[in-house]
């Protein structure tokens, strides 16, 4: 489990096809911190380390994860959010991120508002039911507050920490991100449903 707080910028180093795979090697300030196992989230998309050393760590992207992520349009030198898995007795300072993304969105529009940024993102219709305003909902990693709802559209805030420490300062409109939402809001929707 994680909280949507960035720890780190990860540059991807290498990415080999393995079948329907993708082994991939990312450098990162991390990655010397990392053991063999360990769940780490990767824009939003939780994978097991599977090598490491003192600069790169190694993960796999199974056909799954392709499918739901930003992932299929990667490339060498790319940059991901990381964030290693929340520690038990620390602070939630997000909120409850599993790293299991459910889409992607496309940013429709991003604003700057001199030293902060509005990014508005547009979902699936099939995603509608879970977003509300004020909820929390995780983009590329990234413990975000949603505003200005629309039907399959949010709106989320970047204050200028956030800007220059994520990949949010590489995204622009047209781009795909990794969307996971509010586990809570899963739970009760489907109860609601039954």
């Amino acid at each position: 489990m994680f909280t949507g707080i960035i720890e780190s910028v990860g540059e991807i180093k290498s990415i080999v096809q393995n079948k329907k795979n993708i082994d991939m090697e990312i450098l990162s300030s991390v990655s010397n911190e990392l053991t063999v196992d360990e769940s780490v989230s990767h824009n939003g998309v939780c994978l097991t380390v599977t090598e490491y050393n003192s600069e790169s760590h190694k993960v796999t992207l199974v056909d799954e994860t392709l499918k739901r992520s930003n992932f299929s349009e990667i490339k060498v030198g790319s940059l991901l959010n990381l964030e290693r898995s929340m520690r038990v007795n620390g602070r939630l300072d997000g909120h409850i991120v599993q790293g299991h993304v459910d889409d992607t969105a496309t940013c429709i529009n991003k604003v700057d508002q001199s030293n902060s940024w509005l990014y508005t993102f547009k979902i699936s219709d099939n995603f509608s039911n879970y977003i509300i305003e004020k909820g929390s909902i995780c983009v590329n990693g990234v413990s975000l507050t949603c505003f200005d709802i629309k039907e399959d559209q949010f709106t989320v805030a970047i204050i200028p920490h956030t800007f220059k420490f994520t990949n949010f300062n590489l995204i622009n409109v047209g781009d795909l991100v990794n969307i996971e939402f509010d586990i809570l809001g899963k739970y009760i929707n489907k109860i609601l449903k039954k």
